[in-house]
């Protein structure tokens, strides 16, 4: 059994006054919040850290490899291209592609100038990247064919918007290559960046069934990078102490070769295994999309020692009748983020790996990253947590009128310290409602055991966790009713082996109207992304339960709707 104590010792020993990561009071906007007292100030200031690695391989693609010196060259010069262009302090810039190592260079240089990166979902259709722009009101959209293609068909809304194509040899619209943008060259230009000012624009499902522009900011960001080097380093220093080992400083965790399987435009794989792994100079081994085999394969060639990825990716590999033909003993760590690991496969990756030890961080777009984290034996020790909470955040359970709870009383997750975002962009009566005193409500629901360690116990908010992306009940709701034959509909989630869970939906025509499975999947087809379709449809005869307020009995329907009878 580990010791808790030695646990705590551990978390001391890393955030001690004096030490690199101490922590204390830091004052932002008139509040005094936990946060790094000896934190760089942007995330500029972070990338000028990690262009001290030089000539150590950053990142490989396909048959491409690329040093630290060979992307800081490419960062200066998009930057220098950026300020060319008249962009500065506070202007936003829109990335739109899959993991392409564009994406990452482009990231870097817009926020090393102060301007702000706003994150478009690579899935999304016309309509959904169109209400980001527009709410956002970007000056420049970097993209890759796939999406630029996507834009030309609403580019008639965007006049002024200026486009960088990235890996396109004929882009549907004019647009400035990005080999011709780098090749602006120069230094890294200065900049003046506030901490508290916008970084970057993530969006994240909303109340209304719109996704929120969630605004990160710089202060907030490095928090999280650094939040992720302490727990790593926490973790480090227990593992120590638990083999009997004399320690009286923090033992540092190994720079990561970490296998990027899941989107660059989410917190998880950007801020978290990105941004936190390029400070420590880490080696990251990109995929275009996500295949078991492929994974295996790069995992062995390249001795991946991390894989950080949404639960079902890791299930996939541990299931996969192939896996003993590959070699994955460099892997120390299994696990991930966007989506709870299930108990079960805890075990699992211990007991199937050779030395893989399960690790997962639950957190959140509102607090640019994680929230807590558990590895190793303690995960082992308990499956069912998510774990304590990291080093500047504090956290509590509250009831129904907001008041805290004692330890082992389940409540909605509240947290407050210097992660936590600046609002919603053009949303306050949703940050208002969101972010309380300081507080910013999870939506989550759960409880502390008496040493700290977080459980999570059921979702407050009426989301669907699909394979690690977000998705709002309302949206998928919305998109249906606007079929001229639906009368009724409810969307929610259902359980899943491979994807946590799927999108469900129930349907209620109206009189005399037909309408099958396929006809509506080919409704929604234009009107959301595909990952939001309903791979479950059941068409009820009769209208949809209802209580008191007349609102649908969602959860009831889901727990008596068969997923073996689904359209």
């Amino acid at each position: 059994m580990s010791s808790i104590a030695n646990f705590e010792a551990a978390q001391k020993l890393v955030t001690q006054p004096g030490s690199l990561l101490e922590v204390g009071q830091v004052d932002v906007a008139g509040q005094s919040l936990l946060g790094y007292v000896n934190a760089p100030g942007s995330v500029r200031d972070l990338w000028l850290l990690a262009t001290g690695h030089g000539d150590a391989e950053y990142m490989v693609y396909l048959d491409e490899r690329m040093s630290y010196s060979d992307a800081a060259a490419q960062v200066a010069g998009f930057a220098n291209w950026l300020q060319a262009q008249g962009i500065g302090e506070g202007d936003r810039v829109a990335i739109a592609m899959r993991n392409y190592p564009e994406l990452v260079l482009a990231h870097w240089a817009i926020n090393s100038i102060g301007a702000v990166v706003v994150g478009l979902n690579a899935w999304w259709v016309a309509d959904e990247m169109a209400y980001a722009l527009e709410d956002s009101k970007p000056k420049i959209l970097v993209a890759d064919d796939r999406r630029l293609t996507t834009f030309a068909e609403i580019s008639e809304r965007f006049p002024e918007l200026r486009l960088v194509s990235v890996r396109t040899d004929a882009p549907a619209l004019p647009a400035t290559a990005w080999q011709d943008a780098v090749a602006t060259g120069g230094e890294l230009p200065e900049a003046n960046i506030d901490p508290d000012s916008e970084s970057c624009i993530f969006y994240t499902s909303g109340t209304t069934g719109r996704p929120k522009g969630a605004q990160l900011t710089h202060r907030g960001c490095v928090a999280n990078v650094m939040n992720v080097a302490a727990m790593g380093t926490i973790y480090a220093t227990h593992r120590a102490l638990e083999s009997g080992e004399a320690v009286d400083a923090p033992v540092a965790a190994p720079a990561p070769t970490s296998l990027i399987a899941t989107p660059l435009f989410h917190v998880t794989a950007n801020n978290c295994i990105m941004q936190a792994g390029t400070v420590a100079g880490g080696r990251f081994v990109m995929m275009y999309k996500w295949d078991p085999l492929e994974a295996m394969r790069l995992i062995q060639q390249e001795q991946v020692t991390t894989m950080s990825a949404v639960p079902m990716m890791s299930r996939e590999i541990l299931s996969h009748p192939d896996r003993d033909d590959y070699d994955l003993s460099s892997l120390n760590a299994m696990g991930g983020g966007g989506a709870a690991m299930q108990p079960d496969l805890v075990g699992k990756v211990a007991a199937e790996t050779k030395r893989a030890k399960p690790a997962q961080g639950y957190g959140m777009t509102e607090v640019c990253g994680i929230i807590s984290y558990i590895a190793g034996d303690i995960f082992i020790e308990r499956p069912s947590s998510v774990g304590p909470m990291v080093p500047t955040l504090e956290g509590r359970c509250v009831d129904d009128q907001g008041q805290p709870l004692a330890a082992g009383e389940v409540g909605e997750v509240c947290v407050r310290g210097t992660p936590v975002i600046k609002g919603y962009l053009n949303r306050p009566e949703a940050t208002q409602e969101t972010i309380v005193e300081g507080w910013l409500h999870t939506g989550d629901v759960g409880y502390f055991d008496d040493d700290g360690f977080l459980y999570l116990v059921d979702r407050a908010k009426d989301m669907i966790l699909r394979g690690g992306e977000n998705i709002y009940g309302a949206e998928v709701e919305n998109a249906i009713f606007d079929h001229p034959a639906v009368l009724e509909c409810v969307a929610f989630a259902v359980p899943d082996d491979r994807l946590g869970e799927e999108v469900g939906a129930a349907v209620h025509l109206r009189d005399g109207a037909v309408l099958d499975a396929p006809g509506l999947r080919e409704h929604l087809a234009s009107r959301v992304a595909a990952f939001k379709i309903p791979r479950y449809l059941w068409f009820l005869a009769e209208p949809l339960p209802r209580n008191a307020n007349g609102k649908f009995l969602k959860r009831e329907l889901r727990d008596v709707l068969d997923p073996g009878s689904a359209d």
